[in-house]
């Protein structure tokens, strides 16, 4: 029987989980938004990971035949999309119900309660299907992974097409729901769900038409135009590996919980690791040059110096104040009333960084609004707060010891263009441009790789300042 070892983030944000074989490479990834609940996100990040690690399997059992028959693979990532479809249509079912619920609990005049009960109908049957498209058709599940930013985008989009009066009640509902919905962990059948899923594709590949419509990002590659007309002989081929992925049991050798809330954790003591510990472990292990580490999570900043192990050194950490976290962004962009992910765009459109005094989030908003009413554009605000970010992180970079050759950005910020662009700008001109800057798809998951590589080797290391100490001490 094959090992598997778990790692387990459980960030002030999200929380993510990876799973890892005997020969460290990540066979699973999940990842969900921790909000109110810890326990039950970091429950979802495992499930995630696992069902993640099946479809890793499915490819790489099937190595050979996808070398030589390509529309396998596009059969399989087509698969993975519409199983994750699958699981989003009952947790919008479970939100649906949440929905009335609140309605009903909320509003007491039998009239305005029947009116937004009809509108939340109304809403969720026009939505539904522009989501089902885009799991199919446009990879909704690998661009977006989160339940909530994906309802939260449609809902508002339907909302605002409805008379202003509506706005403030149909709001209320959907902030009073959505963490109940979102924070109830469900038990999935994948073997149910992925046979759904076979059916489900084998309707798209019917009913494909022969040419993508203007407007459509409809790939019509070689995969594609071979699974049209040979998707039956395809799905049965399939099909007896899919019920083996189905059916095989993960046996997880050890584990490794890390992360804002490691406490809140059901593991051992000894089970339970610095998050430094684990993110510098994580980047020296997709980077085996890293000797400086940049970590810019949900709640705090860190940066680490490591040695040619992986192991800390030294380290600086910002962990009183929020400010230039990804909670920060996540405040200024409901301040500026725009999805989380399109900050980072609007500020690569600035033409200037305008001067912030403070990235402190409890002053942000009044400052922001007193920029704006001054006249200065939302793309230039934004321009000069994401290089206060960063700013700010190199601060810290300086007290831990500077920056030497490799350097490597982790933490969900890390996906923020307009962070990278100042980032790399400041490292470049304070230590130098022949300095190598790593930033890596997998940058948000370093933690949990790194907690599950821990836990492969069962090793037990310390911080430097904790050793220091203890040394004091005896």
């Amino acid at each position: 029987m094959s090992k598997y070892y778990l790692g387990v983030d459980l960030g002030s944000t999200t929380s993510k989980s990876v799973i890892i074989n005997e020969q460290d490479e990540i066979i699973g990834r999940g990842i969900t938004n921790t909000r109110a609940n810890y326990s039950v996100a970091a429950d979802i990040a495992r499930d995630e990971a696992t069902y993640n690690a099946r479809f890793s399997i499915l490819k790489k059992n099937l190595e050979d035949e996808i070398a030589s028959k390509p529309e396998y693979k596009k059969y399989i990532s087509d698969l993975e999309s519409v199983f994750q479809y699958e699981q989003f249509k009952i947790k919008l079912d479970k939100l649906g119900d949440e929905l009335v619920k609140t309605c009903n609990n909320f509003f007491k005049d039998d009239t305005q309660r029947n009116e937004i009960l009809v509108h939340l109908r109304n809403i969720r049957k026009a939505f539904k299907p522009k989501i089902k498209h885009d799991y199919l058709y446009n990879n909704l599940g690998e661009k977006n992974q989160f339940f909530r930013d994906i309802v939260s985008e449609k809902y508002n989009e339907e909302v605002n097409k409805l008379e202003m009066a509506l706005f403030e009640p149909l709001m209320t509902v959907w902030d009073k729901s959505i963490s109940p919905a979102e924070n109830e962990r469900i038990k999935f059948d994948f073997k149910e769900l992925v046979h759904k899923a076979m059916e489900e594709l084998k309707d798209k590949y019917k009913n494909l038409p022969d040419t993508a419509a203007e407007g459509e990002s409809i790939n019509f590659d070689a995969e594609m135009n071979l699974l049209k007309g040979n998707f039956d002989q395809v799905s049965e081929t399939l099909r007896s590996h899919i019920d083996h992925i189905a059916e095989l049991e993960f046996h997880i050798e050890n584990m490794t919980g890390t992360g804002y809330g490691r406490a809140l954790l059901p593991f051992p003591q000894e089970c339970i690791r610095s998050e430094i510990l684990c993110h510098a472990f994580g980047a020296h292990a997709v980077f085996p040059d890293t000797r400086t580490v940049l970590d810019i999570g949900g709640q705090d900043t860190k940066a680490i110096q490591v040695d040619k192990y992986g192991l800390v050194t030294s380290f600086q950490m910002n962990d009183r104040c929020a400010a230039g976290c990804g909670r920060y962004l996540g405040y200024i962009a409901d301040e500026m009333s725009i999805s989380l992910n399109e900050l980072g765009p609007m500020a690569m459109e600035a033409q200037k960084e305008v001067s912030i005094c403070s990235t402190c989030t409890v002053f942000a908003g009044a400052e922001l609004r007193e920029l704006t009413n001054l006249g200065e554009k939302r793309e230039d605000i934004l321009g000069g707060l994401h290089k206060a970010i960063i700013m700010r992180a190199m601060s810290l970079i300086a007290r831990s010891g500077g920056v030497f050759n490799e350097f490597t950005f982790t933490g969900g910020v890390a996906r923020n263009p307009a962070v990278i662009k100042y980032l790399t700008q400041l490292v470049r001109d304070n230590y130098g441009s022949d300095i190598k800057i790593n930033i890596h798809t997998d940058s948000i998951f370093m933690g949990a790789l790194g907690g599950a590589m821990f836990a492969r080797r069962n090793i037990n290391v310390d911080l430097p300042n904790a050793k220091k100490t203890q040394e004091v001490t005896q």
